[in-house]
C-alpha cells in the first residue's frame, strides 16, 4: 500500500521533525517501536505519522546527502519490523513503503 504522501515530498519541502515525522539514521527496533506506539495512540487525531529509516537528522532536518540503507538489508528490516509490531497490543500493522 502506498503512503498518502511521497518521501520526496517530505524531504523536498524542508520539513523538520515533529509530532508526525521521525528521521532515523538506521534500523534500531526499540526507539522505532516507541515511535510507532506513539503514532498508533494518535492522541491529537492526526492520522499517525512517518518514520523515515536511513535518513540521519541534523537540527530536526534531514542531513544531506542521505545515506539510506543497504538494499540487501531492506527485506530483513521489513520482516523484523512487522514481527515486532505483532508484539504490540493490540497488534499493529504499519504501512511500509521502500523508496530508492
Amino acid at each position: 500500500m502506498k503512503l498518502p504522501t511521497s518521501i520526496e515530498n517530505i524531504l523536498n519541502e524542508n520539513i523538520v521533525e515533529n509530532a508526525r515525522l521521525e528521521l532515523k539514521k538506521n534500523w534500531n527496533p526499540e526507539p522505532i517501536l516507541h515511535t510507532i506506539c506513539a503514532f498508533a495512540n494518535d492522541i491529537d487525531n492526526w492520522g499517525g505519522g512517518y518514520i523515515l529509516i536511513g535518513i540521519e537528522e541534523e537540527n530536526g532536518r534531514p542531513k544531506m546527502p542521505i545515506t539510506g540503507l543497504e538494499l540487501s538489508e531492506i527485506d530483513k528490516i521489513q520482516k523484523e519490523l512487522l514481527a515486532k509490531c505483532k508484539l504490540i497490543q493490540p497488534s499493529y500493522t504499519p504501512i511500509v513503503d521502500v523508496a530508492q
